[in-house]
């Protein structure tokens, strides 16, 4: 286990320890609280990440460990809310950095005023990602049969999930405009708009990657750099919800990284773990559970922007999903043995 979460549990104590000089037991204590919060947020992306991985060379899996492990911790959890900033107040990434420091009370209100078109972007992407996986004409093993043997069946329509990604956007834009305002419907609309363009362009990342046909390197290429970019797209829309949640406990973009950071390099171990003692192999459904754990997330997504849900619940969704989807792995398992 040192070998799977010695780094982890390093990254961990020295975070903490810089938690503790920056603002004391009550810093350390959120940072903590919210390494709790991503891990369990993050939990079926960890599946997910392994499924993809398990096809992943080498040298791609190595880079995902250490260059995704940067851009997961500095990236996504540091510099992308401070991009949101630049944007929704019109001002560059250093004054955005300067705002946090010096007033981070208008720091967190311009980060949530741009809630809904975030919430818009995560979840059209997220659910792309949970309908490619059910809706699929050529899936043989459901887990939740009654549903998923259904929609296997709408598999035979040519990109159906863009039009079911599209008709819920569109429900959840008509609510927004009913229950907050015409702008904040809007905002969600186009951002919901964008993550289906970005979950299409990666999807077919390996399609137009310029590199030629037949050759078994440039194929590893190929594959690895769309796995790695789409696998780095997915970690960015399961930590939407989780840099927002975390203004509900701090508005220090420090603290708030560390916290979120230690979470992500747990799910890192967790992936790598999975990967290497084949868990999805071993248990059957837990790559379902995790999808239906991706699209509860969408759902919540959605609703969030007009209807306030506590990270508590979000975190119990997917921990059901992914504990019974074990649960009818290990029953499935036995009984074969049997």
């Amino acid at each position: 286990m040192i070998k799977y979460f010695g780094s982890s549990f390093l990254v961990a104590g020295v975070g903490l320890a810089l938690a503790q000089l920056i603002g004391g037991f009550q810093a350390l204590w959120i940072a903590f609280v919210l390494s709790i919060l991503e891990v369990s947020l993050s939990f079926d992306n960890a599946v997910v990440n392994a499924q993809v991985l398990k096809d992943m060379d080498a040298v791609w899996r190595h880079r995902f460990i250490t260059w995704g492990m940067a851009i997961a911790v500095f990236g996504m959890r540091m510099v992308f809310p401070l991009v949101i900033v630049s944007i929704a107040l019109g001002i560059n990434p250093l004054a955005s950095f300067m705002l946090a420091l010096n007033d981070p009370e208008q720091y967190s209100h311009a980060l949530e005023s741009v809630h809904t078109a975030v919430m818009g972007f995560g979840q059209s992407f997220l659910m792309m990602v949970a309908l490619k996986f059910f809706i699929d004409d050529e899936k043989e093993i459901h887990w939740l049969k009654k549903v998923e043997m259904k929609l296997t069946f709408l598999g035979k329509i040519e990109a159906v999930q863009i039009a079911l990604a599209l008709f819920i956007s569109l429900l959840t834009t008509k609510i927004i405009s009913y229950t907050t305002s015409d702008i904040d419907a809007t905002s969600f609309l186009v951002a919901s708009i964008w993550g289906l363009i970005t979950f299409v362009l990666v999807d077919g990342m390996e399609a137009f990657i310029g590199i030629e046909e037949g050759e078994i390197t440039s194929n590893m290429v190929r594959s690895g750099l769309s796995a790695f970019i789409y696998l780095e797209v997915l970690d960015a829309s399961f930590s939407f919800d989780g840099v927002l949640g975390a203004l509900a406990l701090t508005n220090n973009i420090f603290i708030m990284a560390i916290g979120l950071g230690i979470g992500a390099m747990f799910v890192r171990s967790l992936t790598l773990l999975s990967v290497d003692k084949g868990t999805i192999d071993q248990y059957r459904y837990l790559e379902h559970g995790a999808f239906w754990a991706i699209f509860g997330l969408a759902v919540i997504m959605n609703v969030n922007t007009f209807y306030e849900i506590s990270e508590t619940v979000t975190g119990l969704i997917g921990a059901i999903f992914i504990g019974a989807s074990l649960i009818s792995s290990y029953k499935e398992q036995k009984a074969i043995m049997v």
